[in-house]
């Protein structure tokens, strides 16, 4: 027996025998489960209620982060991952940058309101490129969530079937992405430029934010787990000439 067939006959170290097994493992992990969206999307959610209800900015931003910050001394105390309140404090505070930079330069209170949803925009836009890419160059993101399951980061490229799997689940991923750029963009446009109403623009980009932050995340992820229980590609296989 030759040192490859040695490799891939051998049982992965991980305790999975399947891609899907694999990417089902590492988006558990990447998720934090359902405690890790909840304090993903908790200050988000608190942001957009307190500006549609009160129409204070800082109000808004100010009670957004301490509900992260809350989240997050709760984890510290409970010395658990700190990954997703760190995640929606960064989030924020690129916001808050934002928001900033908008009143440096003038911008009124709906100005600057509309600034703090750009960073998101410009984000799914930036996320939905690169991800795009790695399909269309043969090495798909997710193909490197199964390389760090069974600890061969680049082992998986060798099976064409494992490439096509993990390209299928990468554009799985993108497609919420481009979903939110196509309709929150052209509001966030028209708000800025005055052809909508700013206030109407600003509650709009509010209820999207919402409606198309996790809602639309646990659909896309429905469908890779829908995809990932046939349980059909080995891990490791003998490449094909």
């Amino acid at each position: 027996m030759n040192e490859h067939e040695a490799r891939t006959d051998a049982p992965p170290s991980s305790g999975v025998d399947s891609v899907e097994a694999a990417v089902r493992k590492q988006l558990s992990t990447a998720l934090g489960g359902r405690r890790g969206m909840v304090e993903a999307a908790v200050p988000t959610i608190l942001f957009t209620v307190m500006w549609l209800t009160t129409r204070e900015l800082r109000l808004a931003l100010v009670v957004s982060v301490s509900a992260a910050g809350a989240l997050l001394l709760v984890r510290l105390v409970q010395r658990s991952s700190v990954q997703f309140c760190v995640n929606a404090l960064l989030g924020i505070g690129i916001g808050w940058f934002f928001v900033q930079r908008s009143a440096d330069s003038g911008g009124s209170a709906n100005d600057q309101a509309l600034a703090y949803f750009l960073p998101g925009i410009l984000y799914n836009g930036g996320y939905a490129v690169v991800l795009a890419l790695t399909c269309l160059v043969g090495w798909p993101i997710v193909g490197f969530m199964v390389g760090s399951v069974t600890g061969e980061p680049t082992a998986w490229h060798e099976d064409r079937q494992v490439v096509r799997l993990c390209s299928l689940l990468t554009w799985v991923l993108v497609a919420p992405c481009v979903l939110r750029v196509l309709v929150q963009a052209p509001v966030w446009l028209a708000g800025s430029s005055e052809a909508m109403d700013p206030d109407a623009a600003i509650a709009i980009l509010g209820v999207l934010k919402i409606v198309l932050g996790w809602p639309l995340q646990i659909a896309a992820l429905g469908t890779m787990v829908w995809l990932l229980t046939r349980d059909r590609t080995p891990v490791s296989e003998t490449p094909r000439d």
